[in-house]
């Protein structure tokens, strides 16, 4: 089984920014490609980006490209989403978690196995 744990949100002002961190444990395969993702309450689970095993692709959703970035460091087992520029519409719970496929212009990834407890991001304006 794999343990994802989520951290890094806050309460933050529009335009202000926050770092994200998700760790990797348990059992599995070495840097499996990842994704964020966020959702709030009444919505459905929303894409966010995704990354491959080694961190040389990433793609975003429309509306986070440009302000966000996903990056991730192996020796650490552990995945970041960088989000600038924040808007109150980007208020939700993040998560991460193992993606099947990458999100692809024009698609959207596969997640994969159980989710974590996620990290609330809550933006005021």
């Amino acid at each position: 089984q794999v343990q994802l744990v989520e951290s890094g949100g806050g309460l933050v002002q529009a335009g202000g920014s926050l770092r994200l961190s998700c760790t990797i444990s348990g059992r599995i395969s070495s840097s499996p490609p990842m994704g964020w993702f966020r959702q709030t309450p009444g919505k459905e689970r929303e894409y966010v980006a995704t990354i491959n095993w080694n961190g040389g692709t990433t793609y975003y959703a429309s509306s986070v490209e440009g302000r966000f970035t996903i990056s991730r460091d192996n020796t650490k087992n552990t995945v970041y989403l960088q989000m600038n520029n924040l808007r109150p519409e980007d208020t939700a719970v993040y998560y991460c978690n193992r993606v099947l496929t990458l999100g692809t212009p024009g698609t959207l990834p596969a997640p994969s196995g159980s989710w974590g407890q996620g990290t609330q991001v809550t933006v005021s304006s």
